[in-house]
């Protein structure tokens, strides 16, 4: 996958034509994509790409998502077409550090993906059971950032070995990091130190799935 400057230069490339010569910068296309300068200058130095934003550019661009972050040409992407793959995308759902939405309520879009990720994700057969999301909050940092993508496995509920699941409280829809006790009681735990740990008993908690990944491997 290419990385953040990457990335923009090609943003850079695709709209210079609209500048008429003039040189491009930074700020030229943290406007286009609609992110302040300062939330730039923070993904750049983190190297954390934009994805709801970059989607948004690509869709009103007509450019393939997978053409801007892995860089094949158009004439192979539509050779390998079956190679790709549709997740399905709830993109106005967002879970971390505030309430969700129902995803079982909400309508569903599309994100593509190329068989690389879905191999990832853990092949085609497990695609029926993999959900994407947004991130928004900052409790989980530094493992997930605010507007990043992830994607959930709806089929994997079992909190015994742990990890970092989609959970729903009472509270709202959180992803956190999730712990069973030997009292049987759970931890839910945010990888930001500046958030203390909740501990509930499970009749308080449903999982909706486990973390599998995002635009990148999740720990």
């Amino acid at each position: 996958m290419k990385n953040f400057l990457e990335i923009v230069e090609e943003i850079k490339s695709i709209v210079s034509t609209e500048f008429n010569g003039k040189k491009m910068y930074d700020k030229d296309v943290a406007d286009i994509l609609g992110i302040s300068q300062m939330n730039f200058a923070t993904m750049k130095k983190r190297n954390k790409i934009p994805f709801n934003e970059l989607l948004d550019f690509c869709a009103t661009k007509s450019i393939s998502i997978n053409w801007m972050l892995y860089g094949q040409s158009p004439e192979s992407l539509v050779e390998a077409t079956n190679k790709f793959f549709i997740v399905r995308y709830f993109s106005h759902i967002s879970a971390s550090a505030g309430g969700g939405a129902d995803a079982e309520h909400e309508e569903a879009g599309g994100i593509e993906i190329p068989h690389e990720f879905a191999m990832i994700l853990g092949g085609e057969r497990e695609l029926k059971n993999i959900e994407a999301i947004n991130v928004t909050g900052d409790s989980m940092e530094p493992t997930f950032s605010y507007n990043d993508i992830v994607f959930i496995n709806r089929s994997k509920t079992d909190l015994q070995r742990g990890g970092i699941f989609t959970i729903r409280t009472e509270a709202g829809l959180f992803i956190k990091r999730v712990q069973k006790r030997i009292d049987g009681k759970i931890d839910i735990i945010s990888d930001n130190q500046v958030y203390s740990t909740l501990t509930l008993d499970p009749n308080e908690i449903e999982v909706i799935g486990r973390v599998v990944s995002r635009f990148g491997s999740v720990d």
